[in-house]
């Protein structure tokens, strides 16, 4: 029988608990009055998380769910949770009551983390819950629920519980761009093998590093940034609870001088329209910008790129595959590109048939990486036909240029054919956002008089631009850049897309 631990909190917090990390900030909270939290005392305060569940009769394998800002108490109750052998499932924070209300019933938490700050989102639907037995506010809150800064004060360190590294970690639940969030399984193993690879072989971290990711913790590829990457070389992580506007954003790089930062494309060309050309205050040390969420447009990172000195890295991930899978690398950037399968995992590009496409031609995106998810909870079906063996499979349609490179065209659920072609939604969605009044552009399938699928544009126009005779500019601009039969039939200015929390545009609610 092997009885090493394959507990991840070994790695990733006990490891600097002693030696020269110990006493440096792992976390910091870009606030103007922010705290810290050292390695040594998140080592310390995850080993009384054990303790802290016990009381409260949470056993191991018990889901804990987390409705937790971006604040230094996150990762101590999701490491200490870890180390317990309870599972967290971080939950985004900017969701309805009646979201929250079915995900907590889908996971069945027994014991639910909450800032006080979202107290009042969950608070009517806590009571009714058959699953839920303790409520701890993080925070400042009155007194109906335990106090997490007062329960941990009261708990005794314990033993990090020896787990496999196959055995099931955490959960997160997927962003809802295409419908009702999903539950994701994922082991101890995949936290150190999208470290070991994008975080080490793509972004080169450093432990002189500090990242800081407007994407937020509770998403996977906030996760990775602003947890696991910085903590699996002893790097600071600069955590930010508010929401990330431009503004916010420009002051917690002055704040805190980060030198890497990651952000999703809306973010970048929002940050782009109010950075007017000059680069902000603080970021002179930035050394490397990353995004995923969904493909960048060519036009923003260009245009960061000749502001910033530094180039955008453009990747692709997923909450079933954890992190990035395929990116562009340090020094060999090609905008309009998602670039090449990431050192350790493997891509394939596939027609209806399962068959590989040819090169140029459009397929569904297969990966096979060591952080692939264990399935979804409760969903059979879907697990059944996303996780097809070694391979996962993306929903995200490609094509493959002669030098290797992928080239995003949409999801799955998002393309169609017009004229019995098929139309990238992206691709159309790039060429209106190039006019220099367009902020942002979805594209999604209408049909025209006679029932067929034409191209129906949504745009954001920048803040004051006038959209006087733009929607004809615009078909034509298209027509020039990309082809006469791709154009958009209609294009409707609207004041915002809809969007998931973190970024995603949600063009299903988009269509008729």
């Amino acid at each position: 029988m092997n009885t090493e631990n394959g507990n991840a909190a070994l790695y990733f917090v006990d490891r600097f608990r002693d030696g020269p990390q110990a006493d440096k900030a792992a976390f910091e909270e870009g606030l103007a009055e922010g705290r810290s939290l050292s390695y040594q005392t998140l080592a310390a305060q995850t080993d009384q998380m054990a303790e802290l569940y016990a009381r409260h009769n949470i056993r191991p394998e018990d889901r804990a769910a987390m409705l937790v800002l971006d604040v230094i108490e996150f990762p101590v109750i999701f490491w200490g949770s870890i180390k317990a052998g309870v599972i967290p499932v971080p939950l985004n924070t900017l969701l309805s009551t009646d979201i929250y209300d079915a995900i907590l019933r889908d996971c069945r938490a027994r014991i639910l983390f909450v800032s006080a700050e979202l107290l009042d989102v969950v608070k009517d639907i806590l009571a009714d819950n058959p699953y839920l037995e303790q409520v701890i506010v993080v925070g400042q809150s009155d007194a109906s629920y335990p106090n997490f800064a007062g329960e941990l004060a009261a708990s005794a360190p314990r033993p990090m519980m020896c787990a496999s590294a196959d055995e099931t970690a955490f959960w997160l639940y997927s962003s809802g761009s295409t419908g009702r969030p999903k539950g994701v399984l994922h082991v101890h193993s995949s936290l150190q093998a999208t470290a070991d690879t994008y975080g080490a072989r793509v972004l080169a971290i450093t432990p002189d590093d500090r990242i800081f990711s407007a994407a937020k913790l509770f998403f996977a590829y906030g996760m990775g940034n602003g947890m696991t990457f910085p903590m699996s070389v002893g790097a600071t992580a600069i955590l930010y609870p508010q929401r990330p506007t431009p503004e916010a954003m420009f002051a917690v790089i002055a704040r805190t001088k980060p030198t890497i930062f990651c952000g999703v494309p809306t973010l970048y060309a929002a940050m782009l329209a109010e950075m007017d050309g000059k680069k902000p205050a603080g970021a002179d040390v930035i050394r490397r910008s990353i995004s995923a969420g969904e493909a960048l447009p060519a036009d923003i990172g260009e245009r960061w790129a000749s502001i910033m000195g530094t180039d955008i890295l453009d990747g692709v991930g997923s909450t079933e595959l954890l992190h990035i899978f395929l990116s562009n690398a340090p020094d060999n950037v090609v905008y309009g590109t998602s670039g090449v399968a990431v050192p350790g995992y493997a891509i394939r590009l596939v027609n209806e048939a399962g068959e590989e496409v040819a090169q140029d031609e459009i397929g569904e995106l297969l990966v096979n990486g060591p952080s692939a998810a264990d399935g979804y909870w409760n969903q059979r079906g879907k697990s059944r036909a996303t996780f097809a063996g070694v391979w996962t499979h993306t929903g995200d349609k490609y094509t493959r240029r002669a030098d290797g490179r992928l080239v995003y065209c949409g999801r799955t659920d998002d393309m169609f054919k017009v004229s019995g072609i098929w139309v990238s939604p992206f691709e159309v969605e790039q060429a209106l956002a190039s006019h220099p009044d367009v902020l942002e552009a979805a594209v999604v399938a209408a049909q025209d008089d006679e029932g067929l699928d034409k191209p129906h544009a949504f745009i954001v126009l920048k803040p004051g631009a006038s959209g006087e005779g733009l929607p004809e500019t615009l078909k034509q601009l298209v027509k020039q850049r990309i082809g006469k039969w791709k154009y958009p039939r209609w294009i409707e200015i609207v004041d915002d897309l809809p969007k998931t929390a973190t970024g995603k545009i949600q063009r299903f609610k988009l269509r008729g």
